[in-house]
């Protein structure tokens, strides 16, 4: 397979903070576009600092900004001030894509917002990302994944263990990076209207309409005016087959058997567990879902004999339909991760590695990902591709435009 660097010409402004927004940019990175990363002066941006926090894993690497901000240049820019508004638009001009989630109040203040950069620059693709939409009440709330994503959509609510169980947490990224691949999506699409129509258009997307779209099974029911089924605790699931076990480990896996009428007899022999098949309480899917707790239990006792690698080989084996309920920590050692191409490893520094963006183009390989920039690693040189020269980036220092 040839590399190719497909967006080789592209140029990519990424003036957004935390991960969604970032996130997006950093998949064209990798597919070689020139992304420019603005930061404020100073700490730069916050999610630079995430890991540092309560209850994140402890690492001696910045695991969030090297998957998040890795192939881009940083240049440090104070938007506050004129001067460094000036250089941001001067960017805009050459620009082809133009990224943000800054609140919609701050784009107005700052003038980054779509009037403003569009004026500039008529071929310019605005991707705009909000916790709830550009329109409606609710547009100036601030949201995060977990508020917006998450708990909104109803998702929260529904993978609770029972209804009497607390809503589920989130995990940090878990609504962002698919809301990245959804605003990736919208402004490749949008390079292709350019393409017909030559100009550029304004992209938007939210936390709230990507939650609502990967809970849009159930959300299509409640529109459709359903009925609701309250979720029964694991012990008491409707579906025995469709259902997760905990191993003599204490680890578990998750059956997800549907074509029960060619794999129950193959569970059972998995498990030596053949007096089932005799067993009028199981002789038939139906009997299966009415009598489901009780076979659960006695599942439960099988699967409890022996360790979960003994169970993966024995179902993998034998074409159950199964996965482990990996833990993160699972994950670096799983070859199939690797074997697919979604672990990147970074040229320059061996001793870490990120997750690559989950899909393939034949013949067009992702560049490696070089480090992710320091707080206005680049600046002088983005500075001197706009033409400044050292005494005029000295003096944008000494002001206080960039860093």
């Amino acid at each position: 397979m040839t590399t190719v660097s497909l967006f080789s010409d592209l140029k990519v402004i990424d003036c957004g903070s935390y991960i969604a927004a970032p996130a997006a940019t950093t998949i064209m990175a990798d597919l070689g576009a020139d992304v420019v990363k603005i930061e404020p002066p100073g700490p730069g941006d916050p999610y630079r600092d995430l890991p540092r926090l309560p209850g994140n894993p402890v690492c001696e690497h910045d695991y969030a900004w090297l998957l998040d901000a890795h192939s881009k240049r940083g240049l440090a820019l104070n938007l506050s001030s004129a001067e460094g508004q000036r250089v941001l638009h001067q960017l805009v001009e050459n620009a082809d894509v133009f990224v943000t989630n800054y609140p919609l109040r701050v784009r107005d203040k700052l003038h980054i917002d779509y009037a403003t950069l569009s004026a500039m620059n008529e071929r310019l693709i605005y991707g705009s990302f909000t916790g709830y939409g550009e329109t409606g009440p609710e547009a100036a709330k601030p949201g995060f994944d977990a508020t917006s994503y998450w708990a909104r959509s109803g998702m929260m609510d529904l993978v609770r263990d029972s209804p009497a169980a607390v809503p589920a947490r989130a995990v940090v990224g878990q609504g962002d990076h698919p809301s990245a691949m959804t605003l990736y999506a919208g402004i490749v699409t949008a390079l292709y209207l350019r393409e017909r129509t030559g100009r550029g258009t304004q992209v938007s997307s939210s936390l709230l309409a990507n939650g609502v779209w990967a809970n849009s099974y159930m959300a299509t029911a409640a529109l459709c005016g359903a009925e609701f089924i309250p979720r029964p605790p694991r012990g008491q699931l409707f579906n025995a087959l469709s259902c997760h076990y905990q191993c003599a480990d204490e680890k578990w896996l998750l059956l997800t058997i549907l074509n029960e009428d060619r794999h129950w007899p193959v569970l059972v022999r998995c498990l030596e567990q053949e007096d089932l098949l005799t067993d009028e309480r199981f002789g038939s899917k139906p009997d299966r879902l009415r009598n489901a707790r009780d076979l659960i239990a006695i599942l439960d006792e099988a699967f409890g004999r022996h360790d979960r690698a003994h169970w993966a080989r024995v179902l993998g084996e034998n074409g159950i339909v199964f996965d482990i309920v990996a833990e993160s920590a699972d994950l670096p050692d799983d070859a199939q991760l690797r074997a697919g191409g979604l672990v990147a490893h970074f040229p320059d520094d061996d001793r870490v590695a990120t997750i690559a963006a989950p899909f393939r183009l034949d013949g067009v390989d992702p560049l490696p990902p070089r480090l992710p920039p320091a707080v206005g690693e680049h600046t002088d040189e983005v500075l001197a591709e706009l033409g400044y020269d050292a005494a005029a980036i000295a003096a944008l220092r000494a002001g206080g435009a960039v860093s």
